[in-house]
């Protein structure tokens, strides 16, 4: 939310002081409301386009986080691969080979694997 508050502060910033002093031309009748109706139907764009597809990937993300469990197949945002073995608060540990554990933190886990796909990798 504080991005987009500072993006329309910019916004803001940028237009009125141009419309203010603008040089020789008269405004034209009106040009205020459709100043603000331009801008509205901007700030619905960026809103729909931009901030609403994040802010749901985020949720989406947090949610697969809260669901790790242990034996849990996983891809890590590197493209590492492992079943994880511990899960704490920040930090999981993933088993990437047979003697090979790395602690890692929660938020590196980028997807669930379906269940057998290390065994299938392997073969």
């Amino acid at each position: 939310m504080s991005k987009f508050i500072s993006t329309l502060t910019v916004l803001l910033a940028t237009i009125l002081p141009a419309s203010a002093f603008a040089e020789g031309a008269a405004a034209p009748a009106g040009g205020g409301i459709e100043q603000l109706i331009f801008l509205g139907g901007f700030v619905l764009i960026f809103y729909f386009l931009m901030w609403r597809p994040q802010s749901k990937r985020a949720k989406e993300h947090k949610n697969l986080l809260s669901a790790l469990d242990k034996g849990v197949e996983v891809v890590t945002s590197g493209g590492m691969v492992g079943k994880v073995m511990k899960v704490s608060d920040e930090f999981v540990i993933l088993k990437v080979s047979d003697n090979v554990e790395l602690p890692m933190q929660k938020q590196a886990i980028a997807a669930v694997l379906p269940k057998g796909t290390i065994k299938s990798i392997k073969e």
